[in-house]
Parts: structure tokens; sequence; C-alpha cells
């Protein structure tokens, strides 16, 4: 690999120059991940590179513990219908009951948004190969695309630009319009070096290789296309047959999985067993489903309760409560995650899901809606190591079942769906709860993606919060649509502050859609 000369008083220099001069001014200070880059390899050359790079994939899915917690446990994790918190201490201040702090809220803004921009500025700074800064260039909108469908309108064309201390914002739109040409710009250049790996090194997803990262850029390209598809059906259905068609095409077996190797410990295993005895516990609303359906993948995914008048089984905390104390909290079902557990980034049980949507919607995903829906059953069986795929998509009886709290606090009676598992045709809408249900339990705990999924189209059902103190900014049947913009934005960019909010075209709060959400 061709590496500029002194790549490490460069990356250091372009690191102080961005953190001094750019629009990242005024957030927070941010720390070196450590799941980012160990002792050792700071002796080994191409130290600068390898550095910028495993510190960005460290920040898509955030392995900083705290940055984890709350952008996937606490946000993803309660308004994706995965996770619960645990924590009596969270009352009154957390995003379950819609009424998050400040220093909660703010953390996808102002810690993802710098992270992507100061790091992928730190590949090219160390580098002139194109595959690397390709690379960077997925993983940035990787982590972007995240940002602005938490918030809507985000700073991103402006950002870093001419020195500037604060950044213009642009609409949703004008962002995933500059997301879809940066991807395409990476797609082409991976696709002409597709024999080019790189250092493994450099990488702990997929160790280098350059044909696994076209098929991740293709699949988040598609994610991006049918994020839109209601939005902008004419660009969604381009860019997502794009996707699907393009010469290596997106992922399509497990082998393909986007999953991160983390050097410390997984950060969900720290918050959900070592934090206080655990923060959060599994949702609801996620074991609701799978227990309706007797799902077999439940004993790979969580620990059984452990009420001593309750006999096994998997039940877990409903979201949006008043938290009990930590003795009764921490006896719901929990994540079965260990120390060593790869952070998933993207899988291709997701994948085959999309295609099976664009399908139904009449576009060409190389095979039909129920083809590709079974596939990404069988996906998601063999990625969770269990059997059983067959069986299952044939059951045309079992549902959703209703919610019976073990503690005997938060019952909900009856189920929020009664959708069934064996494909039908003939009813588009049903096919699309059926899709969308089944790849929310495949994309289990990518709290994130699922809420974005949940507010796009509606599924899959949740049970409505217990407790709303949006002070009836948040309608509690729809759940939250979005987050306020951080505090920080009102004090220190005031300006393109207000002009974020007549592009968002309603209150800044977390009661108003965002532009795909409409």
């Amino acid at each position: 690999m061709k590496l500029r000369k002194n790549t490490i008083l460069a990356a250091a220099a372009a690191c102080i120059c961005l953190a001094t001069a750019s629009c990242t001014d005024g957030y927070e200070d941010f720390n070196r991940n450590p799941n980012g880059v160990t002792k050792d390899e700071t002796q080994r050359d191409a130290y600068a590179m390898r550095s910028a790079m495993l510190n960005l994939e460290g920040w898509i899915i955030p392995t900083d513990v705290n940055a984890c917690q709350f952008t996937e446990l606490l946000l993803g994790g309660s308004y994706g219908g995965y996770i619960a918190d645990s924590n009596s201490g969270f009352n009154g201040k957390n995003f379950g009951q819609y009424c998050p702090e400040n220093g909660w809220s703010r953390v996808m803004f102002n810690d993802i948004i710098p992270k992507m921009f100061i790091y992928s500025n730190e590949v090219a700074n160390a580098t002139d190969e194109p595959v690397p800064n390709a690379v960077a260039k997925v993983l940035k909108v990787m982590g972007i695309q995240r940002v602005t469908d938490c918030y809507g309108p985000i700073p991103y064309s402006k950002v870093g630009v001419n020195g500037e201390i604060t950044a213009k914002y642009d609409t949703q739109e004008e962002v995933y319009t500059l997301m879809f040409q940066q991807l395409d710009e990476s797609i082409n250049t991976l696709t002409e070096n597709r024999t080019a790996d790189f250092s493994s090194l450099a990488d702990r997803i997929y160790g280098g290789k350059v044909e696994k990262w076209i098929k991740l850029a293709n699949s988040l390209k598609l994610r991006m296309a049918m994020r839109i598809s209601k939005a902008n059906p004419t660009l969604a259905q381009q860019k997502a047959e794009e996707a699907i068609n393009h010469e290596v095409g997106v992922m399509t077996s497990n082998d393909d999985n986007a999953m991160l190797t983390v050097v410390a410990t997984n950060p969900f295993y720290v918050v959900m067993y070592e934090y206080n005895g655990g923060d959060s516990r599994v949702s609801a609303d996620i074991t609701s489903y799978m227990n309706g359906y007797k799902d077999p993948r439940r004993a790979a995914m969580f620990t059984e309760v452990s009420y001593s008048d309750v006999t096994g089984g998997y039940s877990g905390l409903r979201t949006g409560i008043t938290i009990p104390d930590a003795a009764t909290a921490h006896a719901y079902s929990n994540y079965a995650v260990a120390k060593d557990t790869k952070v998933l980034l993207m899988n291709a049980a997701e994948v085959s899901f999309l295609r099976a949507e664009a399908a139904l919607k009449g576009w060409n995903a190389g095979a039909t809606a129920k083809e590709l829906y079974e596939q990404g059953v069988k996906l998601s069986f063999d990625q969770w190591g269990v059997s059983g795929a067959d069986n299952y998509l044939a059951d045309n009886a079992s549902t959703p079942e209703g919610y019976k709290d073990p503690a005997g606090l938060n019952s909900y009676s009856g189920a929020t769906s009664n959708i069934t598992i064996a494909w039908e045709d003939g009813d588009n809408e049903k096919s699309l709860e059926r899709i969308i249900t089944q790849k929310w339990l495949a994309n289990f705990p990518l709290g994130q993606e699922a809420w974005a999924e949940y507010r796009r189209t509606g599924y899959p059902k949740l049970m409505p919060v217990v407790v709303n103190n949006s002070g009836g900014t948040v309608n509690s049947a729809r759940g939250a649509r979005r987050l306020a913009y951080p505090q920080e934005e009102r004090l220190n960019n005031l300006a393109n502050y207000n002009d974020a909010v007549q592009m968002l075209g309603g209150a800044d709060n977390m009661g108003t859609d965002v532009w795909w959400a409409k």
C-alpha cells in the first residue's frame, strides 16, 4: 500500500486542524475508542491509516460503552422494540418515557457527526490509495445515515468547509442525495479495484476484502433506497435496482455479514450485565412476538426469566413504564450476549427482506417477494445457529401473543398484531407487515434500524408506553418520530438552527416526522 510521507505527523496535524478550525468546534472532546487500536499496533508501519480506519469502524455502532448505551440501548433499543430500561434511576429522564435529558439526546448529533468527519479525513490525510478512502466513505455514509434518520436535517455538505466554526444544515432529502452520490463513487472505485485487498490490520469487519465491502456498500444503498421509497419512489427504485443488479451485488450469504470484532468487551454486554447489574433488559415487545410464534431463535438470543414462581420461558421488560427496583427489573429476560460477541452492523437476512419489499412493489429484485422473504428467515435461523426454519415458515396459524408481565406490573391484554408467519399472496399490506416483522426479528439488536422502519411503515406493531412525559408532543400510539436538536445548537449555531427548523416543517420536538416518514 502506498502511504504518504510522514503519515503520523500528517494525521496528527489534520486532527488538530479539524478540532480547532472546523465546525466540530463546540462538540464534546472525543476520546480514542478502546476497541479501536491496541498498544502493539501503534508501533507498526502505516499506523496512521489503520488508526483512523479502525476508529471510524468503531463509531458506526459505537464500541465506546457510554456512547453505545445512549445510541443503541436507551434510544434505538427503546424505540425499536428491542431493549427496555432496567435502572429505576432513569425514571423521569429517559427515552422510553419521551423525556430524555439533553445529555442523552445530543449524543447521536454531537458525537457521531464529528467522529465520521475526523476519522474519514484522517484516512485521506494518511494515504492516497483509492481503496481505503472508498471504504472510509462507505463507513462515513453508514454513520451519517443513522444521524439524519434520528433528527432530519443535519449539517453535512458544509461540515469542515473553509474552516467554519459552525455549519449550515442540509435538508434530509439533500443529505440522502449526497450520501447516494458518495456511495456510488465508492462502489465504482471499489469495483475497479475489486482484487486490490488492503491490510487486514486496518479492517476488523472484513479483514481488508474488497468484494465484501462492495456488497456492504450496495446493501447500504438498498437500505437507503427502501427508506425513501415513499418520499421519492422514482429515485428509490432506481437506486434499489442498481444495488441489487450490480455486477458484485448485495449480501446474499451470512459470510457477507458486516460484523465488527471487538478488542475489549462488547459494549452491549457491559451495559446489560456490568453497569449496576444491568441498566437494560430485553423488551417485552420482541419476546411477545417470538413467544407467540414459538420461535426457536429465542434460546440463542435471550436468557430465561429468573422469577422464583415462573418456570423458565422468555419475558422481556415493557418499555415506557415506571421502571421497578433492580431486584425486580433484573429478573426479566436479557440479551444472551458474551464479552467477545461481534458487533452486528448489517446482515444478509435484512438484505433479503429489503429485496422482498422491493419485489412486492414490482421492482426488479432478482426473485419473487415470497422467495426472498423465506430466504431472509432461513438466513436469520442460520445466523443464530438454529434449525427448524422450514417448519417455522409453514406455520400459518401462530400469531404474536399478549404480554403477561411475570411481576404482574405492566401486562398488556391482547396482542398488538395478528400477523402470521407463512407467506400469503393477495394482500400487499399484510405482506408488507409480514416482511417488516420478520426483518425486525432478524435485525436484533439493531434498534436504530428497527425504529426507523417502524416510523416508515408502522410495523411491527408495538405496545404503547404506559408513562408519557412528553407534555403532549408525542402521540403514544405513534411513538417518538425523531429527536430534538441538542440545546448547544440553539446556543452556538442559532441562525443555522432556525433554518433547520424551517426545513423540518414542524416543531423541533419528538413528535414531528422526518422527511421520509411523512
